[in-house]
């Protein structure tokens, strides 16, 4: 694989992973219902998207950088959602 190749690997797995968390925070957002949500494991994978996103600035991955501060974004706003509504 050329090093171009592998980065479009990345980019489509980005955009799947990440783009997954749309429909749970909109549904989040607008029923306002996270009572069948974890906390412990919503903050959990927010402190792993943080870690995956300094490693992605570290290594200069944009694919990583991208996806993670999307999906950090996403999640946060699940959890600013689960702890306001309960």
């Amino acid at each position: 694989m050329t090093p171009l190749s592998i980065e479009i690997v990345g980019a489509l797995a980005a955009l799947l992973t990440t783009f997954c968390w749309v429909p749970q925070a909109l549904r989040t957002i607008r029923l306002r219902d996270t009572r069948a949500i974890s906390l412990p494991a919503q903050l959990a994978f927010a402190a792993g998207l943080v870690l995956w996103l300094v490693y992605g600035v570290l290594i200069g991955s944009w694919p990583l950088i991208g996806a993670n501060a999307i999906s950090l974004g996403l999640v946060s706003t699940i959890i600013g959602t689960k702890l306001r509504y309960g």
